[in-house]
């Protein structure tokens, strides 16, 4: 046989029962939830900020990293919703390389599912205990949904997932604010339909079960840049790239318009740093033009203790430095946080 099985793992019930959220956690949880629904809807007036390391590989730097996010939070709550990247699953464009702490806890180790199943609900959970933040997550494998359905405040459907049907009809059943991502080649109607099929009710298979969902009126898009055949990175930020959303949105028939730009990835290049003019860039946009202003509800930041990135492997490991995609440092975050407040 092709597939060696080699371990049954827990149902999503199973792991939830073993480690649950306290009751004081899902009040939360639903407070914030509401919050940011009111920002997507078009009811709240405040900003969203999904910010954090691009891979959350160590419980105790990710922690160390929302607390002081939570120092912020006291400072900016009104003017922002920050919500804490808890990114636990990593897609690789190859398919090598470090995959997150779901399938591989401990990042110089070998994959372990169970181990990491637990990891991450414990990361996630320990995380808004120490914060008072309720994080986003990528779902890269809708199987794993049941895992953290309880515990997070936004998913981000990536560039790579976007296209696949069933990452679509799973979206459709969540009740959280659901990011839809534009796909690598930087086509908007891929991204648009993924919305459109997320908002509406379908009927499918999920994990053994025939199940029916109600759609998700809080899907909306992400933009992240593109590349190009020969791997040059377009970005898809500026004035006009934000108008002509705009402007398709208004010829679908979709509810609840709304962007979240994602200031690194091919929209930076990859050149972390850069993500402080980026956003500068979007606030003046909103500033200039009421359409834009209505429709860009959010940016998503990647930042960690320390700047830049490392390689895993070699020996050495820089606490609280990203270990996938560079992000930026401590202190720039900080500015910028604060910065981005006073614009909104």
């Amino acid at each position: 046989m092709s597939f060696e099985y080699i371990q049954e793992l827990p149902s999503p019930k199973e792991i939830q029962n073993e480690i649950p959220m306290s009751a004081a956690l899902r009040e939360l949880k639903a407070a914030r939830d509401k919050a940011i629904t009111a920002v997507l809807t078009g009811k709240g007036s405040r900003f969203l900020l999904i910010i954090g390391p691009c891979s959350a590989d160590n419980e105790d730097a990710v922690c160390e990293y929302v607390s002081r996010l939570a120092k912020v939070n006291e400072n900016v709550k009104d003017k922002l919703i920050l919500i804490p990247r808890v990114y636990t699953n990593k897609p690789r464009t190859t398919g090598e390389g470090y995959k997150g702490i779901a399938s591989q806890p401990d990042p110089e180790g070998k994959p372990d599912m169970m181990a990491g199943l637990v990891a991450m609900r414990k990361m996630h959970i320990h995380a808004i205990e120490v914060s008072g933040l309720t994080a986003a997550d990528e779902m890269l494998y809708p199987d794993n949904w049941g895992y953290v359905e309880d515990i997070l405040s936004y998913v981000a459907i990536g560039a790579r997932s976007v296209e696949d049907q069933q990452h679509r009809l799973t979206v459709s059943g969540f009740d959280v604010a659901s990011g839809m991502k534009n796909p690598t080649s930087g086509d908007l109607s891929v991204m648009l339909n993924s919305v459109y099929a997320a908002q509406h009710s379908h009927y499918f298979t999920h994990r053994g079960w025939a199940v029916k969902t109600s759609g998700n009126p809080l899907a909306h898009t992400v933009l992240r840049g593109s590349v190009n055949a020969y791997g040059r990175s377009f970005p898809n930020y500026h004035y006009e790239d934000l108008m002509h959303l705009y402007e398709l949105y208004q010829e679908r028939d979709l509810v609840n318009p709304a962007c979240i730009i994602d200031t690194n990835h091919n929209n930076s290049g990859k050149q972390f740093r850069q993500q402080v003019r980026i956003a500068k860039e979007i606030l003046r946009s909103r500033q200039q033009s009421p359409e834009i202003h209505d429709l860009v509800k959010g940016l998503m930041i990647e930042s960690y203790l320390v700047e830049g990135c490392q390689k895993i492997g070699e020996g050495t490991h820089v606490y609280g430095k990203s270990i996938t995609d560079a992000c930026l440092g401590w202190d720039d975050t900080e500015r910028l946080i604060y910065d981005i407040a006073e614009s909104c």
